[in-house]
């Protein structure tokens, strides 16, 4: 069975080995959505696949839309070439449930696909006649948090913002930069509305995109390379929206044991790729069965009928309420803590971790004990119940193969929202209940001895990615196993720094805690099991 448009015509062996196809007339959808397209997507990554292009295939298959994705990639163009040419837009998803079933899917809701790159004029041509096109209604993005930004950790605008805001929108070469010259492209053709809409897993992320969009667009008008038009086209509400959105989906690197599966299934060509930049791809996506899509109803020329396969239209606050209910308290740090103590623990396996009751306890008192009571309940989804579905479902569900060491990736970057938020949340309403946070400090301690790469049985390990790295390891230089002297003066720095912590913790009475239980994990091997016995 071969994962193409001509594989896919033998309905027969496919359905037999399980598999639900396309119940649409694909070249027919395909005419359709290049004539008149109505959703672009930038980021071609796998949640993209599993998750977005998988609830259009919904509706296409219950015919409530006939137009379908387009989907351009503009950082590892490897994906498009490697994997989406060579299977002709499709994509099989495989839901991994938590009671052990798989559920096998062809999805072919993508149509086409193109690489964001100057030097495939015939791609970006392409895009900007997209842009171009009086039909669409939205431009999507999973990029990461890290995708929007235009200046460093230091405030120092990149060098290829830099040279983009010189260069203006007909020569601007980076990410962001050639996104927003093909949003000045639709505003020539008539400052047509269309709404950016980020699908990022980062807080207030529609903030993300207008910071970007607004900010090329000054720099070009005040570089004389725009007119200031286009500065009031973007930030016209009418015309230009940047709607917030919380997603929450799990979908790892694709896993060997599904790959098997799939194989005895009869499909071909799963061997496992790895493009230049390190992203890891397959013809499938592996999936948690939960997913979690709500979007700020702020569509300028109209909005797809999403709403129709489970995502949920709002208004922005209540957008707020549910983000900060995942990211501030019921799954993100959850996971974060798990990450970070996974790694030092030698666990390589997320569910993995949930067997182990000392653990299972620290998930339950991050989200439950302490996180759960300072949640605004945003009225569409009970925080009580989402958090069981995380402790009880999502995270321990063996047929997830999601590693700590992936969570880990950027967590300084996750720490001031997913932490700092609680903080200030108890600190507003009262103040003397921040003595009461135990499993708080005690991450960020062990976020610390983290740092050091050396696990807790003193085996050393590869950190994961983080941009703040370079920084991070030049503070803990002169943190060692065993030696806790001085220890505080050490780390006092990077306790004071809200930009990691969301919070001077100083200021929020917590840096005694970090600093004693830091000190506690660092006694020597085993230590920081001990230590969590201790607390936990």
């Amino acid at each position: 069975m071969k994962l193409s448009n001509a594989g896919i015509k033998d309905r027969k062996a496919w359905e037999a080995a399980g598999y639900a196809l396309p119940e649409y007339d694909r070249a027919a959808v395909r005419e359709k959505t290049l004539a008149a397209p109505r959703w672009i997507h930038f980021g071609a990554g796998n949640i993209f696949r599993a998750f977005q292009a998988n609830v259009l295939q919904q509706l296409l298959n219950r015919g409530e839309t006939d137009t379908g994705l387009l989907v351009a990639e503009g950082f590892d163009y490897e994906i498009i070439e490697k994997l989406n040419k060579k299977v002709d837009d499709l994509s099989i998803l495989v839901t991994l449930k938590a009671d052990g079933n798989v559920e096998k899917t062809v999805v072919g809701s993508i149509v086409d696909s193109f690489v964001l790159d100057r030097e495939a004029p015939e791609d970006f041509d392409a895009l900007k006649a997209v842009f171009e096109n009086p039909s669409l209604q939205m431009a999507s993005f999973t990029i990461t948090e890290k995708g929007y930004a235009l200046s460093g950790p230091d405030g120092k605008i990149f060098p290829a913002i830099e040279q983009d805001f010189a260069a203006g929108p007909d020569k601007a070469c980076s990410y962001l930069g050639k996104v927003v010259s093909l949003l000045y492209s639709r505003f020539q053709a008539g400052a047509l509305p269309i709404a950016m809409v980020s699908m990022d897993n980062c807080s207030h992320n529609g903030d993300k995109v207008y910071a970007a969009v607004n900010g090329f667009a000054k720099a070009w008008f005040e570089n004389g390379l725009v007119s200031e038009d286009f500065v009031k086209y973007v930030n016209d509400p009418d015309k230009v929206a940047y709607p917030w959105s919380m997603i929450d989906k799990i979908t790892p690197r694709p896993d060997a044991k599904v790959t098997e599966i799939l194989k005895a299934d009869g499909v071909e060509d799963l061997d496992l790729i790895v493009t230049s930049k390190k992203t890891f791809l397959s013809q499938f996506v592996n999936a948690e069965e939960a997913q979690y899509l709500i979007i700020q109803d702020w569509f300028p020329n109209g909005k797809l009928p999403l709403d129709k396969a489970g995502i949920i239209y709002t208004d922005r606050e209540t957008v707020d309420k549910v983000e900060k209910m995942k990211v501030c308290t019921c799954l993100n740090p959850v996971h974060t803590s798990l990450a970070v103590f996974g790694c030092l623990l030698g666990y390589d396996l997320i569910a993995a971790e949930m067997k182990d009751d000392l653990l299972n306890r620290l998930a339950y008192r991050v989200g439950e004990t302490e996180g759960l009571p300072v949640v605004v309940d945003p009225g569409i989804i009970r925080p009580v119940d989402f958090l069981t579905e995380v402790l009880t479902k999502r995270i321990p569900n063996p047929f997830m193969p999601d590693t700590p060491q992936r969570i880990a990736c950027d967590t300084s970057q996750k720490l001031p929202i997913r932490f700092g938020e609680t903080i200030k949340a108890y600190k507003a309403s009262d103040p003397s209940r921040l003595a009461e946070l135990k499993a708080v400090p005690l991450v960020f301690a062990g976020w610390l001895r983290y740092l050091l790469a050396v696990d807790d049985s003193g085996k050393e390990f590869e950190l994961s990615p983080d941009p703040m790295l370079d920084y991070l390891e030049e503070q803990m230089k002169d943190v060692r196993l065993g030696e806790t002297d001085g220890l505080e003066e050490k780390i006092r720095p990077l306790l004071q720094n809200a930009s990691i912590f969301g919070i001077d913790l100083y200021e929020a009475g917590m840096a005694g805690r970090v600093v004693g239980y830091l000190a506690e994990m660092l006694e020597g091997e085993g230590a920081v099991r001990k230590t969590l016995e201790k607390y936990i």
